[in-house]
């Protein structure tokens, strides 16, 4: 009898949307059905927005970021907008700055719906996508108040605001905070007690403490391998060392415990947006930019009826202020982990570099360690569990 022959076979899976926000090709190195490989390819949804940066004015280029991770458009623009108050020095007015963190708090909660939607339609539980992404609109409604759009607001200025907030916002979002704490509870139900749920995540997906170091892993996918780092607690930014709230730490490293970490997650978020909105209100009235012309915004002189004063005017707005030479990283503490802008400004009207340190490239990286050995089912698990959006890794 000849000997059995047997060998692994190579399948694409992609370039689609597997439980990803944005385009993503596996090849995987089956044995049966079992991955003994997984070689992620990226690159579908490619920007060149950092690049692109680099062509604008410093005024410009705040349009940008909030674009590269689109689910946490309002964190993506204010890191970059702290990296130029941090090479300029200005002091942001307390109003401003509690504005951001409310604001901060709400894109939170609106990321984590949108994965927990999401990973619920690729488990199978379909009524989560509802329910979450009804929620998602409400938030988004709040910053369509201030910003006067959805998603990208352009929001953040250097040195503040790019205006105050309307009156009727804090009342709105208090209301908001009061009702989505209690469905929270109705999100857990239908996943702690859905059999189905449990069974494709518990025990899938496993990644000790150190191995998640590693490879980079931070945000929830950090603290549900039971490391306890919060940018928000270990290198406070903004005013977070003013308000109280938990960082939530599972242990088991599996696909459940990171998704524990971020239903809790809201929970927090809602306490310090409550919070915020105290101070806010306890600061009507007070600025919310810092008044800083020569350099928050471009110089402004007194127009005058000349063509000439005119035209001199409207060169200053568009070449936008200069920013003093040097370089500046700021990390914040994002939706899916550290987010992180790194900027180089050679005194000019443009930035010189701008690198952007993405969560979500080093998910991707990381998810073939996750999945080998695990069936291709618990492929969709693992990657839904990680977080990870193409725009923030394409970019």
């Amino acid at each position: 009898m000849p000997e059995l022959r047997t060998e692994t076979m190579t399948v694409n899976m992609g370039p689609q949307h597997p439980s990803t926000h944005g385009v993503l090709r596996l090849v995987l190195e089956l044995d049966g059905e079992t991955v003994v490989s997984a070689a992620p390819t990226i690159g579908y949804l490619h920007t060149g927005f950092e690049k692109s940066m680099e062509q604008k004015s410093w005024w410009k280029a705040i349009n940008y970021p909030s674009r590269i991770d689109y689910l946490s458009s309002f964190q993506n623009e204010m890191v970059f907008v702290l990296a130029i108050e941090k090479l300029l020095g200005i002091e942001v007015p307390p109003k401003a700055t509690w504005v951001r963190m409310a604001l901060s708090e709400l894109n939170r909660i609106h990321s984590h719906l949108i994965w927990l939607g999401t990973m619920g339609l690729e488990l199978g539980v379909q009524s989560m996508y509802m329910y979450c992404f009804e929620q998602r609109e409400n938030v988004l409604d709040l910053f369509e108040m201030v910003t006067g759009v959805r998603v990208h607001g352009r929001y953040c200025q250097a040195g503040g605001l790019a205006e105050d907030i309307p009156p009727a916002f804090v009342d709105e979002a208090r209301a908001y905070c009061r009702n989505f704490r209690k469905l929270i509870g109705e999100y857990e139900r239908l996943t702690w007690q859905n059999k189905m749920w449990q069974r494709r995540t518990q025990g899938i997906g496993i990644v000790s403490a150190e191995d998640a170091i590693r490879l980079g892993l931070s945000g929830p996918n950090l603290r549900g391998s039971g490391l306890n780092w919060d940018i928000r607690k270990r290198e406070p930014y903004l005013f977070y060392d003013q308000v109280d709230f938990d960082v939530p730490v599972y242990e088991a490293g599996d696909c459940d415990a990171r998704a524990r970490v971020r239903i809790d997650e809201m929970r927090e978020s809602l306490r310090i947006a409550e919070q915020s909105l105290d101070k806010i209100e306890q600061l009507a009235g007070e600025p919310w930019i810092a008044d800083e012309r020569k350099v928050v915004l471009p110089p402004r002189e007194e127009l005058q009826t000349s063509m000439e004063s005119l035209i001199h005017h409207f060169k200053l707005v568009s070449e936008g202020y200069r920013v003093p030479a040097g370089e500046v990283y700021v990390p914040i503490e994002g939706p899916r982990g550290e987010e992180g802008c790194y900027v180089v400004s050679d005194g000019g009207a443009k930035p010189w570099r701008v690198h952007f340190r993405a969560p979500s490239f080093l998910a991707i990286a990381a998810a073939p360690t996750l999945c080998q050995q695990h069936l291709i089912a618990d492929l969709i698990a693992i990657s839904a569990s990680l977080d990870t959006l193409m725009g923030d890794s394409d970019r």
